[in-house]
């Protein structure tokens, strides 16, 4: 795929097409039109062409998308067919969570390590992963060739953790602790609380 400026608000919706395409194919559904697809989604069809369009399009027109082929190739723009290593710098409930989440390693995302400072944790293991000390995390990073690191330490460690991370090799960083994190690498900052004041809003402006 050629390099090309692609919006942030379409690199949004890729993963909505790649699910939605997941449970079509699933059903058997061999293609569908961008109209039928945009209803699906809550799109408008003029959105779906565009969206698909910035990455050469691949519907034929009066036919509609191919859609395991389409699925398919969704998955490669969004780099679905390799596999990743993750570590995770923050053993607490969240950090538990997301390495026993049996879905990341279905889709290629393997957590192989955690890491804390809390010596009640250190030597455990949750999912057959490890849990090291956070110093040991800089070599571990760098032996392992790790892709992602995952934080969800302290918000006042979370900028020297993103950096030690980046420092030792870490390709992209998905930061779950309350506060933004600046880096040099691909991040995203993952603000669990901004749902629900959206949630809220939302309730309160019904009444």
């Amino acid at each position: 795929m050629k390099e090309r400026k692609v919006s942030e608000a379409v690199i949004r919706r890729l993963p909505r097409y790649y699910r939605q395409l997941e449970l079509l194919n699933g059903k058997g559904v061999d293609r569908i039109s961008s109209s039928e697809l945009a209803q699906q989604m809550g799109l408008n069809p003029s959105q779906v062409r565009q969206d698909l369009n910035c990455f050469g399009g691949f519907g034929q027109q009066g036919y509609g998308y191919p859609v395991q082929n389409l699925h398919k190739e969704i998955a490669n723009i969004l780099g679905l067919t390799r596999s990743y290593k993750l570590v995770i710098a923050g053993a607490g409930n969240i950090g538990q969570a997301l390495c026993k989440y049996e879905g990341f390693a279905q889709k290629g995302f393997e957590v192989i390590a955690l890491f804390d400072i809390n010596e009640a944790l250190i030597g455990q293991t949750i999912a057959g992963r490890p849990i090291l000390h956070v110093d040991q995390m800089s070599g571990f990073i760098r032996e392992n060739s790790v892709d992602i690191g995952i934080i969800s330490a302290r918000r006042r460690s979370a900028q020297q953790i993103a950096d030690t991370m980046v420092e030792a090799g870490i390709r992209a960083i998905w930061n779950f602790v309350p506060v933004d994190v600046t880096v040099s690498v691909p991040i995203e900052n993952i603000q669990l609380s901004d749902s629900m004041f959206v949630l809220s809003y939302r309730l309160n402006a019904q009444e």
